[in-house]
């Protein structure tokens, strides 16, 4: 067996470091991997931080921080949903996982988690459909990035301005 799939996220704030969890999450890994493989991550953004001072309408609070939304016309076809209890990859602290509105809706957007999340697992309750989110790997270096990013200045959950992805590469794949 050989090595776990990490990615660089180089942003103007500092790098992050990911591991990609082919062996528990893999249709969400290959999603993931596939925009970076082509490049498509490179020149978007992380464009929300939410706190537990911005969502003032939410009765379960969590705290992230999302990137790479593509325009539709860019991105592949939604993907099927990965839940936690398929995978065992809980949502805690430095995890990432895909954004998304319904189960199989997700596409480019993914997520980084601060602090432990676990509303965001399946059963969890930030979703009324209790389905969760389709976490596949964890940040390895780079979290102190992370915290800046989600404490950058914002508009409700808005960045304002967003943070430049300069570049997402693939550092070394899994060798046979």
């Amino acid at each position: 067996m050989g090595e776990t799939p990490r990615v660089l996220v180089e942003t103007i704030l500092g790098d992050i470091e990911i591991n990609v969890d082919e062996v528990k999450a893999p249709l969400t890994s290959v999603n993931f991997l596939r925009y970076v493989d082509v490049g498509l991550y490179d020149g978007t953004t992380f464009f929300r931080a939410v706190t537990m001072d911005n969502q003032p309408n939410d009765a379960v609070k969590i705290e992230v921080i999302q990137g790479g939304q593509l325009d539709k016309a860019r991105e592949y076809p939604p993907i099927v949903h990965e839940t936690t209890v398929m995978t065992g990859i809980k949502h805690l602290d430095g995890v990432i996982s895909m954004g998304r509105l319904r189960p199989g809706s997700a596409a480019s957007s993914f997520f980084i988690c601060i602090n432990d999340q676990p509303e965001l697992d399946y059963g969890g309750r930030r979703n009324p459909d209790l389905q969760g989110f389709s976490a596949f790997g964890k940040v390895t270096q780079g979290m102190d990035v992370v915290r800046i990013i989600h404490a950058q200045p914002r508009e409700r959950q808005k960045l304002a301005p967003p943070i430049p992805i300069l570049k997402v590469t693939r550092v070394f794949s899994k060798t046979n």
